[in-house]
């Protein structure tokens, strides 16, 4: 497949900064995740462990995460994260 040179340099950039964008998806879905009960909290902490995943949390951490289900800890994670 032919890309020009400005497809490339979208698709470089994105893999550069990748663990920036999961980072910023993760605490959109900690938002979502204090706002959201029942099934729809279900499916934000699915979303929420697959961003974690790609910014390399364990999956033991993610696990131990939602088995405590609360928002606060996943926060005080992120902090760690992007400082």
């Amino acid at each position: 497949m032919n890309r020009t040179p400005h497809q490339e340099k979208i698709i470089r950039n994105y893999y550069q900064n990748r663990d920036v964008i999961g980072l910023q998806k993760a605490s959109e879905a900690v938002t979502d995740l204090y706002l959201s009960e029942g099934k729809k909290r279900e499916t934000v902490w699915k979303r929420l462990a697959s961003h974690l995943e790609k910014i390399g949390v364990s999956e033991k951490q993610i696990e131990d995460l939602r088995a405590a289900d609360d928002p606060a800890a996943v926060a005080k994670l992120l902090e760690k994260y992007s400082g």
